[in-house]
């Protein structure tokens, strides 16, 4: 598998914990979106769409995270990201798509850059932005894990939510969102960063993290 990300895009970020967590190899093949990279003629003849991830695999070239995600788990099916029960399965999406489907796009970057570009907005113009959007479903969030009374993750092992969760947590911070009011989500991220799994996947390791901690 090639898997062609930004180490930084929390979309890749997911692809990256996923294929980690199913044990999966794969090549992984920095596209740098700052540099427009997404954009090439090269790339868009194999992803119309202009985005990462793209994951190349079985002979044919896969886009969208989250379609990604559950093809990964149909696909692959030993160490399941979804579980078994039907109900336990409906948890794990409702709170996995409310951060893909509310948050994913009113904060990724082509969204930013046309506040900054087209609104003359300022760096703290758009961390307020993004600040507003985190907190209309990261609050109620934080309110159905403390109804379902969530210890280390959200089931027993982590799965697609922490996937998806811990890319949302990482950009958050950066942009300096609170979550002293957070304990569930945080406990989580806890929890999930302490294995080598999540570590292996973190944007600090990445090839392409012009910063990287581990050369």
């Amino acid at each position: 598998m090639k898997l062609y990300g930004y180490f930084r895009s929390s979309t890749s970020y997911r692809l990256r914990i996923a294929l980690e967590l199913k044990r999966l190899e794969y090549e992984n093949i920095g596209v740098n979106l700052l540099n427009s990279e997404q954009k090439d003629d090269a790339f868009t003849s194999r992803n119309p769409f202009g985005s990462v991830p793209l994951l190349e695999a079985n002979g044919r070239a896969r886009a969208q995270s989250m379609a990604l995600i559950e093809w990964l788990d149909e696909a692959y099916p030993e160490r399941p990201l979804l579980p078994a029960e039907i109900e336990d399965r409906y948890t794990a999406r409702e709170l996995t798509y409310a951060i893909a489907t509310e948050l994913h796009a009113p904060l990724n970057l082509p969204v930013l850059n046309y506040l900054k570009n087209e609104y003359g907005k300022s760096q703290d113009e758009i961390e307020t932005w993004y600040r507003h959007w985190l907190a209309r479903t990261l609050e109620p969030l934080e309110v159905r894990l403390a109804q379902l009374n969530t210890a280390d993750f959200l089931f027993d092992a982590p799965g697609i939510f922490e996937v998806v969760l811990l890319p949302q947590i990482y950009n958050a911070r950066r942009f300096h969102y609170d979550f002293s009011n957070a304990p569930h989500m945080t406990r989580i991220e806890a929890s999930c960063l302490a294995m080598p799994e999540f570590q292996r996947a973190h944007p600090d390791g990445q090839h392409d993290n012009p910063e990287r901690q581990n050369p």
